[in-house]
Parts: C-alpha cells; structure tokens; sequence
C-alpha cells in the first residue's frame, strides 16, 4: 500500500473513527484502525464490536493495501505533523507503515487487515432517510434517559419504531421515559428495533445542523442498523429483547398543569440541586392558588435550604411533588422550547412536561416519597 493525503483529512478521519476503538478487549487487533485503499482514496474503520466506525478521506493512490495499526498512537502522530501538509503512507515488509510528512518521519508495527473484523458498509438501498438536522436534536432529547445500569440490558437501549413514514424513538430506566417522535423521508414498513444508547450518542456527533438526509439500513436479519451520510458510515448492533411497554406508563390526564419559561426553570433547578447534592438529591416543586402565578422549587438539607420562584400560568389544584433533582435538570437541559408545560396528578404520581408547541415529545419523571 502506498498513496498520499493531507493532513487534515486524515486527522479529522482519525478523530471520527477513533471513538470507536475498543479500550478493554483482550483482542490486540480491536486497538487497532484498518487502512485500507478504496474508492480514490483512504478508508479507516475501527470497532469495539458493538459499533463500527468508516470513514473515507480523500487522497493519490500509488498502490492498493491494507494494514490495521495502534489507533491512538497513529492520531497522536498525525496530530503532530504541520497542517496543510502532504502526508505520505507506505506500508514496507507487509506489517510496517511509515508516515511521511516534510522533514518528518514515523513508522508504526501493524497487524494484519485480515485479522480485523468485517463491518458492513452502505451501498445496499437504504431503508429509510432522515433529516440529520431532526434526528440530532431528536436523539439529543431522548438518549439521555436510557439507563446506564447493564442490569437490564434492553434499558440501555433505544426503541427506535417505524411506522409509516414516521420514526418515534424512547428510552426509559426505572425513573424516567422520554419519547419523541419525527417523520422520515421515506415511508417504512412497521419494524421496531432496540439500539444501544451508546451507539446513538456517538452518531450524534457525526450527524451535521443541516437539512441534508442520513440513510439508514436495517440488515435483513435485524441484528445491526447502519446510518451512512457523506463519506462516514455507523454501524451499530442492535439489542435483543422486548422493549417495556412504555406507553401503559404515559398519563393520559392530569389535575394541575403549570406553563413556564423553560430557562428560568432549570436556573431554579440547579440552585436548588446545589443544596439537594448534599442531601437525597431531592427538589421539591409547590403550586399554590391559580392565581398567584408562582411555581416554587425549593430543597433543604443539613448544610442550608435553596428556594427560587419561577413565574407560571397556573390551572387546577395546588400541589407539592418531589423529584430527583438530576432527572429533572438533564430533562430542562436538553429539551429544545422555550417554554414548557409541567402536568401533576398528585405528589405520588409522575409528573409530565412537554414543550409548548411540540406536540412529537413527551418526557416522564417518577416522583421521591419523602416523609412529608
């Protein structure tokens, strides 16, 4: 293998694929990224076998090849060379690649490609295609409350249905559930899947502000999704099981509701968290009257006691319900409205809050018994 890129594209290539590089996997080759020559230019993958990364960078092929190397060490490397420089990659005696650039040199010990292991590409028709703008900002309003506890493995993960040309996406732990839901570009026939919270997050990061579509592929054995925009592709395992059936726990009706600025809420919120971090973590959330406008968020502990007030357009009875003050936070963080319906049937039973306007979210919090 011989060919040239610049710098770079192939530090950028590095940072992307490099997020998927296994840390603790007893195999040697999974530390690796695969070079290999293809399409005009360079292709890196890596995988910790949950998800795999490619992406393509563009560049002058001399001679065709393959070689897997140490991820980490070849993007500290290339991260030092000067950018807007011509990087030159040859692999020598069938394992040794040698980095050229200017003045500068480097040669890294390799594993060969054949030891890597397969990950599907695009090139099949895709399944379905989505606005990468909708879908970041739906993942970013869902991902989060999937659990982090490997106890229930399917809570991990993210539902993920296709009906029609609608996708809707949920994630749940024992605490909370959100769910939103967006259309595709394509109709879909209905297929539900699970995919790793994870896997999600990371596509997050490759998925751009724009309007611009991402394909997505279901295998036709429904145990690996893949999401390919120009010149990256993810591939990510999906997770057997049953998802739970969220929807029994979504109230359908509720005795007080409260409209407030979402901003100034979550400024409330982590005033009073402050205080709760020391304690149970425990926020407590007052409606007086109708008409005395005013949500109160308040917690105390042994060190002090917090309380802010929060302008609301108040309806039905006076309430107090605790929450958990990070659940609460994580939820006011990464809801995008400007103002948010808050909806309360009692301090015992969940509470709900949905963005004024957007009709496709709803977000479940369980409420703390406390002994008053």
């Amino acid at each position: 293998m011989k060919l040239s890129v610049m710098q770079e594209n192939l530090a950028r290539g590095l940072a992307v694929v490099s997020r998927a590089v296994s840390s603790r996997s007893t195999l040697p080759v999974l530390a690796n990224v695969l070079l290999r020559t293809e399409d005009a230019g360079l292709k890196l993958t890596a995988t910790n076998l949950e998800i795999g990364m490619t992406y393509w960078v563009p560049g002058k092929i001399d001679t065709d090849g393959a070689l897997t190397v140490p991820a980490r060490l070849m993007t500290d490397i290339v991260g030092s060379l000067r950018s807007g420089e011509r990087v030159d990659l040859e692999v020598e005696n069938g394992t040794t690649l040698w980095i050229r650039s200017g003045r500068q040199q480097a040669h890294l010990r390799g594993i060969e490609a054949d030891e890597f292991p397969v990950i599907p590409s695009a090139g099949e028709r895709p399944t379905t295609r989505i606005s990468q703008k909708a879908l970041k900002q739906a993942l970013s309003e869902v991902v989060f409350a999937a659990a982090s506890d490997e106890a229930r493995p399917i809570l991990t993960g993210v539902l993920t249905k296709f009906v029609g040309d609608r996708v809707t996406l949920a994630a749940a732990d024992n605490y909370r559930i959100a769910v939103k839901s967006l259309p595709t570009l394509d109709p879909v026939e209905e297929t539900s899947v699970v995919v790793p919270g994870r896997s999600y997050a990371e596509l997050m990061r490759i998925l751009a502000d724009a309007d611009d579509p991402v394909e997505v592929m279901l295998a036709q054995s429904k145990s690996q999704i893949l999401f390919h925009i120009e010149g990256v592709d993810l591939v990510s395992r999906l997770i057997d099981g049953q998802f739970p059936n969220y929807q029994q726990v979504l109230p359908t009706s509720h005795t007080t509701s409260a409209v407030v600025d979402r901003e100034e809420l979550l400024k409330a919120v982590r005033l009073s968290a402050l205080i709760a971090s020391s304690a149970a973590n425990v926020v407590k959330l007052r409606t007086e009257s109708s008409e005395s406008g005013v949500l109160t968020i308040a917690a105390a502990a042994d060190v002090g006691e917090a309380q802010a007030e929060v302008e609301a357009a108040l309806e039905g009875e006076p309430v107090t319900i605790a929450f958990n003050a990070r659940y609460l936070q994580e939820a006011l963080q990464n809801v995008d409205a400007d103002q948010l319906a808050l909806e309360f049937t009692g301090p015992l039973s969940p509470g709900v809050l949905r963005p004024i306007g957007d009709d496709d979210y709803v977000h479940v919090i369980m409420p703390v018994r406390t002994p008053s």
